[in-house]
This record gives structure tokens, sequence and C-alpha cells, in this order.
């Protein structure tokens, strides 16, 4: 199994929990708390992410940086996005300098 096909795997799992009960799926119930629900757990997990890094235990850094890329995916779920559109804006930038790539955004 390669990161490509679990990552893919998950956004075709997230997609279907949209309308799931929320009694049974952990996933259901962030969907039903609207993006704001969503958002949070993004926002805490972020916060997590950073203490274990602080602390540099390697496990640590792993399942908090696995909790936060499952939740930016329920996030792009919620709004009909999948891991695709992240990996389309990946090879776009593929070989840009970072500073040209910022420079070229409009706001």
């Amino acid at each position: 199994m390669t990161t490509h096909d679990i990552l893919y795997r998950l956004s075709e799992t997230l997609a279907t929990r949209r309308h799931a009960d929320p009694d049974k799926s952990y996933t259901a119930q962030l969907f039903a708390g609207g993006p704001d629900a969503v958002l949070k757990k993004i926002g805490e997990e972020s916060a997590e992410l950073i203490i274990a890094a602080k602390d540099g235990k390697r496990l640590n850094i792993v399942r908090e940086s696995t909790d936060l890329i499952f939740h930016v995916l329920v996030l792009l779920a919620s709004f009909d996005m999948s891991i695709e559109d992240v990996a389309q804006e990946f090879r776009r930038r593929e070989g840009i300098s970072g500073i040209d790539e910022k420079k070229s955004r409009t706001r």
C-alpha cells in the first residue's frame, strides 16, 4: 500500500460519511456540526502537533500529524473536495520557488 492509496481511500471513505448516521460515525458527527465543528478540531489538532513537536517525540509527532491530516481531509470533504484537489495544487506548484509562488497569488 502506498501513501497515495491510503490518502485517496480515506478521502473516498470520508465523502461517504457526509450523510451517515452521526450516532454511528465520528466523522458524521463532525459533518453534522458544520464547518465550525471541523475547524475547531483542526485548531485543537494543530495545537497538539505543535506541543508534540516542541517535545520532540517522534511517535507523538506522527500521531498528532495523522490527526491533523485526518481533520483537514474531513474539512475538504465537507466542501465536496478531496485529497485530489490538494494533489493538483502540489502538482501546479512543483518546480516553482516558494517565494515566486507566493508572489503570484492574487488576493
